[in-house]
C-alpha cells in the first residue's frame, strides 16, 4: 500500500498536475468553452499515449543499445534532481511553460501534452518504476493505471481551470509546484543510489 501511494506520489510530482492549470489557461485564453474541453481531452490522450511507449517500450530500447538499467537509473536520477532543482530555484514550471505558449505554440500538443504533462521526468519515472527486472506484470499493470489516475486528475484539473486559477492564482501555484520540486529532489537522490548500488552488485 505504501508502495502504490509512493508511486502515486512520485507520478504527482513529476507531471505537477497543478502547475498545468495556468499553462493550460495561457494555451486556451482565446478559445470559447467547448474547444478548451476538447483541447483538455486531446492534450490528457497524447500525454497517455506517449507515457505508454515509454512504460511499453522504454526498457526494450535501452536493451537493444546495450545500456544496463542501473546506468539510466543513475542517469535518469539525475536529469530528475537537475529538473527539480529547476522547478525550486528557475522559473517554476508553470511559469517556464507559459513563456512557451505565448510563443505562438498554442496548440493541445505543444507546450501543454510535452513538455507540460508528459515531462521528461514523467517519461523517465514510466521507465524507471516498471523495471522488468523488478517489477512483474502485475505490478507494472498497478504502476501504469497509477499514471493514469494521475492524468485523469490533470484532466479534471483542466476541465476545471478557470475555477482553481481563481482559487489558487499564479503564485499558488508556482509556490506547489517548486514544494513538488522538492519532493522529486530526495526521490531523484534515492534513484542515484539505488542504480549505484544495482550497478555494483552485478
Amino acid at each position: 500500500m505504501n508502495d502504490l501511494a509512493a508511486t502515486f506520489i512520485f507520478f504527482f510530482a513529476v507531471i505537477d498536475p497543478i502547475g498545468t492549470v495556468p499553462v493550460f489557461i495561457a494555451v486556451t485564453n482565446h478559445y470559447e468553452d467547448h474547444i478548451k474541453r476538447r483541447i483538455a481531452v486531446k492534450a490528457t490522450l497524447v500525454s497517455a499515449m506517449i507515457l505508454l511507449f515509454f512504460v511499453v517500450a522504454g526498457e526494450f530500447i535501452l536493451t537493444a543499445i546495450s545500456i544496463p538499467l542501473s546506468a539510466f537509473q543513475i542517469a535518469g536520477g539525475i536529469v530528475l534532481f537537475l529538473f527539480a532543482l529547476s522547478m525550486i530555484f528557475g522559473d517554476s514550471k508553470p511559469e517556464e511553460e507559459i513563456k512557451m505558449a505565448a510563443s505562438g505554440n498554442e496548440t493541445a500538443i505543444f507546450p501543454l501534452a510535452v513538455p507540460s504533462i508528459a515531462s521528461p521526468g514523467a517519461m523517465l519515472a514510466a521507465v524507471l518504476l516498471t523495471e522488468n527486472n523488478r517489477f512483474n506484470l502485475l505490478e507494472q499493470a498497478q504502476t501504469t493505471a497509477i499514471m493514469f489516475s494521475v492524468l485523469l486528475i490533470v484532466l479534471l484539473f483542466m476541465l476545471a481551470a478557470s475555477w482553481i486559477h481563481r482559487f489558487i492564482g499564479n503564485s499558488g501555484a508556482s509556490i506547489i509546484s517548486r514544494v513538488m520540486g522538492l519532493i522529486l529532489s530526495s526521490v531523484a537522490a534515492a534513484s542515484v543510489l539505488a542504480g549505484i548500488k544495482e550497478y555494483f552488485s552485478l
